[in-house]
């Protein structure tokens, strides 16, 4: 017998405040004021195949950025030989696999249902030192993401109820701070062991059929709301440009083209500067969040955050520009500056398309 709706909407919402639960027990669980009180985090929960299935409220540059860095964190493990094993985390802070910075860190705990992998949990937190050349690990002078700080590879940090002290050593040596970076670690074990607990308990009690139809239920639902909302605006191709002032003073150009059709909205960089020498550049997850931050603002928080909110709208950045670098270029800054001025030039350019700015398009409007 298939499970009825209100099963469906118990489990997406139970997902929902299963991933702010991870973030208070990261909270109340780190070491470091940059977490436990600005709460520099956030959680999510996805399926299998790293499809988010719900998120917490937290940072949107973490979050828009957490389902392009899961993806490649699981290509990266396939490469590697890294393995999501059942009761396992797997770690990294390199920003061109799971995006941002390099002081953010992220954790990803797989979730195994009768030996079958189906759910992931993960967290991002800002981890205030990372080494590098200045405290902090945010130097204008990094010349590569090197020189920004220590660089950890997709390794497995938790292993059947243990740290893999070898990686725990490897990445706290590197620090200024290193109790703090053994203790923010152990806070996001906690938070993912949350998290696990929690959908465990969801496949225990409803069944692994009713878990996936209610993401197939939710993502479309989502979906649904998203191209109603865009809809709204009137259909033709937007275009906005602003600056980013770069450190000998010249003028570093983002452009965004947005096209808006019944098919939803695509984002195009193309025009945007080539990636430069200093920490200006961000990588193409945070470009991500740039653009799905500016959609959540306009088309209403009663649309949950999942991928299929997300499925409408197609980003695209050519390759070694400012919005989209190659690695080994510096990113420290593209993560807090240039990030902030891509939101910008999309509501820049998104601002015409509709009558209604910076409020939420509902219906009736």
């Amino acid at each position: 017998m298939k499970p009825d709706q209100v099963t469906l909407q118990i489990i997406s919402t139970s997902l929902l405040y299963a991933s702010e639960e991870m973030g208070l027990a990261l909270r109340n669980s780190a070491y470091s004021p940059n977490i436990k009180e600005r709460m520099d985090h956030s959680a999510a929960v996805f399926d299998s195949v790293g499809r988010l299935l719900a998120q917490a409220e937290h940072i949107p540059v973490h979050l828009g950025s957490l389902p392009w860095g899961l993806r490649n964190l699981i290509d990266r493990c396939d490469r590697d030989g890294v393995e999501f094993e059942e009761d396992s985390m797997v770690v990294s802070n390199n920003p061109y696999v799971t995006g941002t910075h390099l002081n953010d860190v992220t954790v990803a705990a797989p979730i195994h249902h009768k030996g079958t992998l189906v759910a992931f949990v993960v967290n991002k937190a800002h981890h205030s030192d990372v080494g590098g050349a200045v405290p902090g690990s945010i130097s204008m002078d990094a010349r590569t993401l090197s020189d920004e700080g220590f660089v950890l590879e997709p390794s497995v940090l938790w292993r059947e109820g243990a740290f893999e002290e070898s990686v725990v050593n490897r990445f706290a040596s590197a620090s200024r701070t290193p109790v703090e970076r053994r203790g923010d670690l152990k806070a996001q074990v906690a938070a993912n062991v949350s998290g696990v607990r929690r959908v465990k308990g969801l496949l225990d009690r409803y069944g692994l059929e009713a878990f996936e139809l209610s993401a197939v239920r939710s993502f479309r639902h989502s979906e649904t709301l998203s191209r109603e909302r865009m809809a709204k605006f009137r259909p033709r191709i937007y275009e906005a440009s602003d600056i980013v002032e770069g450190t000998r003073g010249e003028d570093l150009v983002l452009h965004a083209k947005l096209s808006i059709s019944s098919s939803g909205l695509e984002v195009d960089y193309s025009g945007t500067s080539g990636q430069v020498d200093f920490p200006l550049n961000a990588v193409f997850g945070v470009t991500l969040s740039g653009a799905y931050f500016v959609l959540r603002c306009l088309l209403g928080d009663d649309i949950q955050a999942n991928h299929g909110a997300f499925t409408p709208v197609k980003v695209s950045a050519p390759s070694g520009t400012l919005l989209n670098p190659t690695y080994p270029h510096p990113v420290g800054g593209g993560n807090v500056e240039t990030s902030q001025r891509n939101a910008d030039v999309i509501f820049r350019a998104i601002s015409s398309a509709s009558r209604v700015m910076f409020q939420p398009l509902r219906e009736g409007r």
